[in-house]
């Protein structure tokens, strides 16, 4: 019988074994990852993009977390379920952010996700000190994209990944069990990885991190463009597609019921 996975069995793993981690943002799709012992799911505002049909995450709410946070704990009774705080639910000062990591709780998560470096340090401490287990995350920051002026890998420079490394440590330091590390060079991620005793998480941060994120439907083959990092491991969208179509035409010329 599985053991459902805990922050301490996460934190555990660092330097023992390397975790395979998705994205997921319904019930089903918890299910078969749970089914397949993914350890770890991300309830990400990623479901602005894959789920919701926004251009950005930045339309998501702190409801739409929550609901899609209850569906995926009903799915998934052995993975750790993180929920990512979407943009605006912990910008709106520490009394309201708190708030909403708590709700995300009650949902059913098993901790939350924030993105941002330094300047979320003293938010990720008071969210542990509430008895809140928090994940950082540094590098591209998607909610900031209007920053970036795109989706663009992060820490080229000398001085952004001295940023990127001061913005790793900083949230550590502050009691996150663990840093997702988005699109930045891999000596960099290496470096942090090496240098936090929290686990790190990568996505397009090259193979060294603890811990890998894949946002499912690009592993699944549900998207057309993904990032040059993305190992898609099936073309489900072609699957899909051609059930539809079957189905479409069996009703058309009558063989769909057969009786």
């Amino acid at each position: 019988m599985a053991k459902k996975w805990n922050i301490a069995a996460v934190c555990a793993t660092k330097g023992r074994r390397k975790l395979g981690c998705v994205t997921a943002y319904d019930a089903a799709f918890a299910r078969l990852a749970d089914e397949a012992g993914v350890p770890m799911i991300l309830v990400g505002d990623s479901m602005g993009n894959n789920v919701l049909g926004y251009g950005t995450t930045l339309p998501v709410t702190i409801d739409d977390t929550l609901r899609a946070t209850a569906a995926v704990v009903r799915g998934a009774k052995d993975a750790l379920v993180v929920a990512d705080l979407p943009f605006g639910s912990y910008q709106c000062g520490e009394d309201k952010a708190v708030e909403n990591a708590v709700a995300c709780l009650k949902a059913g998560a098993d901790a939350v996700k924030l993105e941002g470096g330094a300047p979320c340090a003293s938010l990720v401490k008071r969210l542990v000190s509430a008895g809140i287990p928090v994940m950082g995350h540094v590098g591209l920051c998607p909610q900031s994209v209007n920053l970036y002026g795109g989706f663009k890998k992060q820490g080229k420079t000398r001085e952004e990944a001295a940023r990127i490394y001061k913005d790793a440590q900083a949230v550590v330091e502050a009691g996150a069990f663990a840093v997702t590390l988005e699109c930045v060079p891999s000596d960099l991620a290496a470096e942090i990885t090496a240098a936090v005793p929290a686990v790190t998480v990568g996505i397009g941060a090259g193979p060294v991190c603890d811990a890998q994120w894949l946002v499912m439907h690009d592993l699944l083959g549900l998207n057309g463009q993904v990032p040059s990092f993305v190992k898609q491991y099936a073309r489900l969208a072609e699957t899909v597609r051609g059930a539809f179509a079957a189905y479409v035409k069996d009703v058309a010329d009558g063989t769909f019921p057969s009786r």
